[in-house]
């Protein structure tokens, strides 16, 4: 089981479900709201191809063994990425609303792939990279996912199951067993050209309590859905790249490339 983790499920920690939050709702129109969300994430959850799960296998998604037998070529392309860290963009600063769980210079995203999202200097920065991202069913999202030593991400959780998560580490600092990530009750540290995937509508954690930077390839994809299901799905994520939240970030990642690429 890579990367490795606490293997204990606490099912009586809150956390251990999906519909746990940090903050109850205080009014009735927020608790009504709230139980609708809940009730509409376990539809999609189960009509799913996949197990509903808050981490999952890798053997669940063929894909992710070619990612793993090329993750040195990636580490490559990283590296070159690296000697430019201090001019890559924070997350907050291209997502605001990333502004909720971070706002220093400490979480660094070098972004390839988002809906509404051009990145074309990116990835003709790192060819072989997207050229991978590509065999990746449903791909959404995709970026270098870059934290500072000493780096803490509070608890939070995603907006939407319709998506899971990958992380395939590429740099991960020792010790490594300090460079960790929880979600729900679990806790799992990465390892260099290992995967972990998982459902981030589940409350997660992130600690970097080392002295050097720890970076995966942060990926975003569909939830792999049975018919029609599927489909709907699939016009949900198009249609979320029409929101003005990811229109703006669109707009700030297009400035920033064109002003660091030009230099």
């Amino acid at each position: 089981m890579n990367p490795k983790m606490e293997t204990s499920v606490d099912f009586d920690d809150p956390r251990a479900s999906r519909s746990y939050r940090l903050k109850p709702p205080r009014h009735l129109g927020v608790k009504l709201g709230r139980l609708f969300a809940d009730r509409a994430e376990n539809f999609i959850a189960k009509k799913g191809l996949v197990e509903d799960l808050a981490i999952y296998e890798k053997e669940a998604f063929p894909w992710v063994e070619k990612l793993e037998d090329h993750w040195e070529e990636i580490r490559q392309e990283l590296d070159d990425v690296m000697a430019f860290r201090d001019q890559i963009p924070s997350f907050h600063e291209i997502l605001k609303e990333a502004s909720a769980i971070t706002t220093d210079s400490d979480w660094k995203t070098y972004f390839l792939v988002a809906p509404g999202m051009q990145c074309d200097a990116n990835q003709a920065k790192c060819p072989r990279t997207t050229q991978l991202l590509e065999h990746i069913p449903g791909l959404h999202t995709a970026f270098f996912s870059i934290l500072s030593p000493r780096k803490h991400i509070p608890a939070h959780r995603g907006p939407f199951c319709g998506v899971l998560r990958y992380h395939l580490g590429l740099l991960v600092p020792e010790p490594k067993e300090q460079c960790r990530i929880r979600i729900g009750t679990q806790t799992r540290y990465w390892e260099e050209g290992k995967s972990l995937i998982f459902d981030d509508t589940y409350n997660h954690e992130v600690w970097n309590d080392t002295d050097g930077f720890r970076v995966v390839l942060f990926v975003d994809f569909a939830r792999p859905m049975k018919s029609p299901y599927d489909k709907l799905l699939n016009w949900v994520l198009k249609a979320a790249a029409n929101t003005p939240l990811l229109k703006e970030a669109g707009d700030k990642q297009k400035s920033w490339e064109k002003s660091f690429y030009k230099k």
